[in-house]
């Protein structure tokens, strides 16, 4: 596939409390010099490279620092990082809101932005003036406009509105006709921030189902969410930013679990640190391992390996009647989507005693679980009531196996679990 954008080397100063240069002259040096695609002379981009370990110096501020990507034609990328990453910022380079300080941005293709709720709308024009002016932003003639109007107007959902002005659209409504316009007018390349947080859930499921279509023909999706389902369903590839600089770039679950994992504390608290955890106390779980058949300690766990889970423990009290308690774990998407949870009620398995310091152990067969990063969470009940209780406990990482024994891997792609199976084929009667 062709390169539809390229990004070299790409910084993005602002200068903090302050607008322009401060003089007319600087304003125009860095104007004319933009104009010839020089570098602006009033940037204090020397000794570039020692200024990467800051995002902030004195009253100058880096948004983005040394950006090189290329993104392919039909690529649909997801841009995912914490507030002041430099998402946004990035996006409105790439739309010619705003230009880059250093660096170079080569774009191949029309490109539609919906960058804030209403852009490029007038607030004085109608619903219908506005998809025109719209369609005249992007290059399109009145005749490719209203070859698309009755669409646009159907799927934004304001046709009872549409010949009133914008200006008394709801922040819903301006995002609907906006979305609905950048979406229809067949741009090559489609830019969407985080604006489908406004609109209802039915219309994000529209939305994200008009961008799978625009990528299905072979446009190109940047999309910029804090919504990480979203992200998992939509894009081919993901970016991670994190202040202003890209550490990753590649696909996007493993981009998503980069992303979540660095948010995460589990790896870092100890149970005892947790102010999450909940339960009488009765009984305490002090530690979590995995170990495998030859009885080494597994930092990760294999698709298709068997495994033993040992959940070490320490009892305050005497528990008379052993027999009524239940120990459960479950495995959570690091989306909080439960995946499956194991306890010795469903196996029928009952504790005749529970020493004074032990650990509950559970043996797993043929893990089904496909390639990514998961949580694990922890229960221990006894008539109905917690002893102790953990939904965040740590994290569990899952590589590929060969679950099937055949030597074929199954990515994470196919789906969350691997179950056995024997395929065959029968004459129909």
């Amino acid at each position: 596939m062709p390169t539809v954008i390229r990004i070299e080397n790409l910084w993005k100063e602002y200068r903090l409390g302050v607008i322009g240069h401060g003089t007319l002259t600087h304003d125009l040096q860095s104007w004319w010099a933009r104009l010839r695609g020089k570098e602006d002379p009033n940037s204090t981009v020397a000794g570039i490279a020692a200024k990467s370990q800051k995002q902030i110096e004195g009253d100058r501020f880096w948004a983005l620092r040394d950006i090189n990507l290329d993104v392919q034609e039909g690529d649909v990328v997801g841009i995912i990082g914490k507030n002041g990453a430099g998402k946004s910022t990035l996006l409105k380079i790439l739309s010619r809101v705003t230009g880059p300080t250093v660096g170079s941005l080569k774009i191949k293709g029309r490109i539609a932005s919906l960058l804030e709720v209403g852009t490029g709308f007038h607030p004085e024009l109608t619903g219908r003036e506005n998809i025109f002016l719209n369609g005249a932003i992007l290059g399109m003639s009145k005749h490719e406009i209203r070859a698309k109007l009755d669409e646009i107007i159907e799927f934004s959902g304001v046709e009872q509105h549409v010949d009133t002005p914008v200006k008394r659209y709801s922040s819903g409504m301006h995002v609907r006709l906006a979305f609905s316009v950048a979406a229809h007018l067949e741009p090559e390349i489609l830019v969407v921030d985080e604006v489908l947080a406004v609109g209802d859930v039915e219309f994000q499921k529209k939305c994200l189902g008009k961008m799978k279509e625009v990528s299905h023909a072979g446009r190109t999706v940047l999309f910029v969410s804090h919504n990480m389902a979203a992200v998992a369903n939509l894009c081919t590839r993901g970016v991670l930013l994190e202040n202003g600089t890209v550490t990753f770039c590649g696909n996007q679950e493993e981009t998503i679990n980069r992303y979540l994992h660095k948010q995460s504390t589990l790896a870092q608290k100890a149970f005892s640190d947790r102010p999450d955890r909940g339960g009488s106390g009765d009984i305490r779980i002090s530690d979590i391992n995995f170990v495998d058949d030859s009885g080494n300690q597994l930092e990760q766990v294999g698709c298709g390996q068997s495994f033993t889970v040992h959940l070490k423990y320490q009892r305050s009290r005497t528990i008379s009647s052993p027999e009524k308690v239940h120990v459960s774990i479950m495995v959570k998407t690091l989306h909080d989507v439960p995946v499956f949870q194991h306890h010795n009620g469903l196996t029928g398995d009952v504790f005749n005693s529970i020493p004074e310091k032990g650990e509950f152990v559970l043996k797993l067969e043929n893990f089904p679980l496909t390639p990514a990063l998961y949580k694990l969470a922890f229960a221990i009940l006894m008539d109905g009531e917690y002893l102790d209780h953990l939904q965040d406990a740590l994290e569990l990482r899952v590589e590929g196996g060969d679950f099937f024994g055949t030597g074929k891997f199954s990515p994470a792609s196919h789906g969350l679990l691997s179950l056995p199976g024997k395929w065959d084929v029968a004459a129909a009667a």
